[in-house]
């Protein structure tokens, strides 16, 4: 899988890790700013919680903001393309063996 990580911090090796191997549905607000973790090291997932501090030092989350009251599914394995969306990747062969909290 191609990590979008690359494209997006091509100064700083993508050290992502598989959180889990669902989506998570969550319910935005509109107007409401998320933080969607990168890292996948958050306790809070799909958002941030502050672990890339310690732990992924460059990775910052994907900051958005809500343009309506919804609910949608966010990636939690964190090899999305289109991130913060779920986009069924966590089926890939290569997510479902890996492991939690590793690389892929």
């Amino acid at each position: 899988i191609t990590s979008w990580l690359a494209r997006w911090f091509p100064k700083t090796p993508a050290k992502s890790v598989v959180a889990l191997k669902t989506s998570i549905k969550v319910e935005l607000v509109t107007g409401k700013t998320y933080k969607w973790c990168v890292c996948g090291r958050s306790k809070k997932q799909p958002f941030c919680n502050g672990s890339h501090f310690f732990k992924s030092p460059g990775l910052s989350p994907l900051k958005s903001k809500a343009q309506e009251t919804c609910m949608v599914a966010h990636c939690t394995c964190k090899a999305t393309q289109k991130p913060p969306y779920y986009d069924g990747t966590h089926k890939r062969e290569q997510v479902q063996k890996a492991e939690l909290g590793s690389p892929l």
